[in-house]
């Protein structure tokens, strides 16, 4: 074991991560690549599932030109979650997979309402009525490109994809289905309840398997085609939120993971399966385990959205810097509050706590003395001010309080950030020593399966550590404490209805 290795994958929105890990949680090499993201109209998100398999291709020969393919010993995929593509008898994409991200489907939600009820539907599935799962995007499939449901052989998530890929089996991980919304938490199974009643059947959907558990094995086609050992195993994952909670060993009472990525996802531990709107109740990596999840759809979304819309010419004046980093050196000069600028970051509309489908992002405040760094100092801190929100919701669930936030993401890179964390929430954040927190859970799952370790508890607590802390600034958080009692959080409540009309009004989709 001294020289093994094993390998986690993190099949993101955005691009295809590999990283092979040693028993003690070192990155010893890696392999990345992007894809694009499809926008049909302004409300959809959709991906070419192929460019899923093309980009795992390629990370993995870039990172097993790094390494001997001789030391790896097991492998886990972790992915973007909730986002499916249906496929034919030899696992080809029929059409684009629909995204997390996709917004098509407000008025699918008022059906599943009226057709099964929203109530049923929290209470088998653990999330209540929105848009990210997939149920009301396969609804939409049946109401709009029926033809899709009759040809399709299976409905597969990333990793149920990515896994047939690998393997040639039709199987997935209950933690990576489990986001679909279509699974029933208790009995540990897709529910005929949800599926029945909308005329799908329970053989469209693959295998499940409990996370942790070997799936497959590397084919000989797909050893050809990644260079990855035929006969490899490979190991049930989880979806990118939860292997992101075990790569960060957010396991222990009082502590909850915070994941500063595309989207701000956060959540504490559960052995108990809970239900309630301040959060959506997923499987955690290790089985008959839950994390209790909040969901900032827009996070990094946000500010890449602001440095490509209004930074771009950053780009071009020929710095070392990248826009974020020079817009975060001129947003750390401004003071706390933006000189009076607040913004809300429902860019992608808002899960928890409203479960709005049709919310819209906020910026008040505004003055001639604004600029673009402090517009960005207000996306820090809105969405600073919503993840206040949203963990008081659950905490006053669970009667848990949070005594630290372990944060990991591409987002825990900022000081200016995780200070801000710190400041607003008034909970101590603690930065884990990797920002590939996600991919490390999947790599925890691939060492316990290859016996490195008796269970995931001991692999995380072996394989992961801390490192810098933010702890609240007293003057700083009670300024905070003001601007969020008595502005933040009434004013999206306040402003609903009228945003809900102008988007009415507004709306040109095709």
């Amino acid at each position: 074991m001294n020289n093994s290795l094993v390998i986690g994958v993190d099949s993101s929105t955005t691009a295809c991560k590999t990283i092979a890990w040693n028993k003690h949680g070192q990155a010893v090499a890696e392999g990345r690549a992007s894809y694009p993201l499809l926008r049909p109209t302004p409300t959809w998100f959709e991906q070419d599932a192929e460019d899923w398999w093309r980009s795992l291709g390629v990370a993995l020969k870039e990172l097993l030109n790094q390494i001997d393919p001789a030391r790896i010993e097991a492998l886990c995929l972790t992915h973007q979650r909730e986002s499916f593509v249906p496929v034919d008898s030899q696992g080809r994409p029929i059409r684009h997979a629909i995204l997390w991200l996709d917004e098509r489907t407000q008025a699918q939600l008022t059906f599943l309402a009226e057709k099964i009820g929203a109530d049923q539907i929290h209470q088998i599935s653990g999330k209540p009525l929105s848009m990210t799962p997939s149920l009301p995007k396969l609804v939409w499939l049946q109401q709009h490109e029926p033809e899709i449901i009759t040809q399709a052989h299976k409905f597969l998530e990333t990793h149920a994809f990515l896994v047939y890929r690998l393997t040639g089996q039709f199987r997935t991980s209950l933690a990576c289905a489990d986001p679909m919304g279509l699974v029933d938490m208790r009995k540990h199974r897709w529910s005929g309840e949800l599926l029945d009643p909308l005329g799908f059947r329970l053989d469209q959907f693959p295998e499940l398997v409990p996370p942790g558990e070997i799936i497959g094995q590397i084919s000989a086609e797909a050893a050809a085609a990644t260079g990855l050992p035929a006969g490899l195993p490979v190991v049930a994952g989880a979806g990118d939120g939860q292997c992101a909670g075990l790569g960060a060993n957010a396991m222990g009472e009082g502590r909850a993971y915070l994941n500063m990525g595309t989207a701000v996802v956060s959540g504490p531990f559960s052995a108990d399966y809970v239900v309630d709107r301040a959060f959506r109740t997923m499987y955690a990596p290790i089985a008959g385990t839950y994390f209790l999840e909040t969901v900032i759809r827009s996070g990094l979304l946000t500010v890449s959205w602001f440095v490509e819309k209004m930074a771009g010419d950053l780009r071009d004046i020929g710095l070392p810097l990248s826009p974020e980093e020079l817009l975060e050196a001129a947003a750390a000069k401004i003071p706390p509050g933006a000189l009076g600028l607040m913004l809300v970051p429902y860019w992608t509309s808002v899960s928890t706590p409203y479960w709005d489908p049709a919310a819209t992002g906020i910026a008040v405040g505004w003055n001639t003395f604004h600029s673009r760094e402090h517009f960005y100092r207000a996306i820090l801190e809105g969405i600073a001010f919503e993840q206040r929100l949203a963990g008081e919701g659950v905490m006053a669930a669970t009667g848990q309080p949070f005594t630290e936030y372990i944060t990991l993401g591409g987002g825990s890179r900022s000081k200016l950030w995780c200070q801000t964390m710190a400041d607003v929430t008034g909970v101590p954040i603690v930065r884990s020593t990797t920002t590939e927190a996600t991919c490390l859970g999947a790599g925890i799952l691939a060492a316990v399966a290859a016996g490195w370790y008796p269970d995931a508890y001991q692999a995380a607590a072996a394989m992961t550590d801390t490192a810098d802390q933010f702890q609240p600034n007293p003057e700083i958080q009670q300024f905070y404490e003001r601007l969020y009692q008595e502005v933040y959080k009434p004013l999206f409540p306040t402003l609903q209805a009228l945003l809900h009309r102008l988007t009415e009004l507004t709306r040109h989709d095709a």
